[in-house]
């Protein structure tokens, strides 16, 4: 069965421990970053959980829906226990995602009344599957696992974006970066630099689906977790007048992620639209490479659009490597069959 009940604390930690159980049989963790968040804390206005209940009442699987309008589609994640799997519980999580994405405003809000806080919902839609919507719904597939692509492909979806997680070992010397005449470099400022922060990562990303969007909220709730460090969060600043340029957020991920070593990360790097043509990307690339081999780690990673063809090739350029594909299936929400 499953429920869209609002989950308490049991819930969460069983839905964690079903996450670690997948990443560990599958090697790619099955929920990004800002669900595992979402789940913690509950989530902004427009997040569905779903989750599916074994015979026994365990839980076997858990959905993720984002709602949040200003999309052309709505996204989901999903994940099954391997202990559950070729159960059909995959199927009954996305025809249940699928209602609820169906039944849905444009602007991610509906009537779930009749629905909330019961189990054996599978369509929550209207009588038609369909009220407002936004033109899709994207399912994500981490590490593009073969059985997650079929059931898509089986059940209309159309392959949408690819997004790759990069590696790289360091282990040369490192160049120093070259930052264009009147940039310098410093650290993020808690309580100073949060404004200038959205608005230049706004800028930088105004196409990007996830990272564009980010609200002072998203912001905090970074700094919130145990792993930020302002030390890491590298700007780049007009030695004029303090303008933020660009910046190099790092990550630092612990041994168990990878079962081995430490593992960093290039988190966020952007630079304002304005600042195009003048190396800046590549510098701020360094400088944060650099920050990272400082503390001890040489494997870094990274997630890059594989659209990004500019950013794909300066990855490329620097070292990194293709580790693991992340996929979104994409179908139409209108009972037509989406045809990109």
């Amino acid at each position: 069965m499953i429920s869209t009940a609002a989950l308490d604390p049991e819930d969460v930690r069983l839905v964690l421990a079903l996450a670690d159980a997948a990443g560990a049989s599958d090697g790619v963790p099955p929920l990004s970053e800002q669900v595992l968040l979402d789940l913690r804390n509950g989530g902004p206005a427009g997040t569905r959980h779903l989750i599916a209940r074994s015979a026994r009442d365990t839980v076997a699987g858990y959905a993720h829906l984002d709602l949040a309008g200003g999309r052309d589609a709505f996204a989901a994640e999903l994940v099954v226990h391997p202990m559950q799997r070729r159960r059909g519980i995959g199927r009954a999580l996305v025809d249940a995602v699928l209602g609820a994405a169906r039944a849905a405003g444009p602007d991610g809000t509906a009537d779930t009344a009749d629905t909330a806080g019961t189990t054996g919902t599978t369509d929550p839609s209207g009588p038609d599957g369909v009220t407002g919507t936004t033109g899709g719904l994207d399912i994500w597939a981490h590490g593009d696992h073969p059985s997650a692509a079929a059931l898509g492909l089986d059940l209309g979806f159309r392959r949408e974006r690819v997004l790759w997680q990069l590696r790289y070992r360091m282990t040369g010397p490192l160049t120093e970066p070259a930052l264009p005449d009147g940039v310098i470099l410093r650290p993020f400022v808690p309580g100073s630099d949060e404004a200038a922060w959205l608005a230049v990562n706004a800028r930088a990303f105004a196409s990007h689906p996830e990272q564009g969007r980010w609200t002072a909220a998203d912001l905090a709730a970074r700094m919130a977790e145990p792993w930020f460090d302002p030390a890491g969060f590298l700007l780049a600043v007009a030695e004029s007048d303090g303008r933020l340029l660009g910046f190099h957020w790092t990550k630092v991920h612990p041994p168990a992620i990878d079962r081995g070593e430490p593992l960093g990360e290039v988190y966020v790097l952007g630079v304002d639209p304005d600042t195009h043509g003048l190396g800046l990307g590549r510098a701020l690339t360094l400088a944060g490479l650099r920050h990272l081999r400082s503390r001890g780690l040489h494997r870094i990673m990274l997630y890059v659009d594989e659209s990004n063809t500019p950013a794909m090739g300066l990855y490329a350029r620097l070292g990194f490597g293709r580790w693991a594909g992340h996929v979104t299936y994409r179908i139409a929400l209108d009972g037509r069959p989406d045809q990109g």
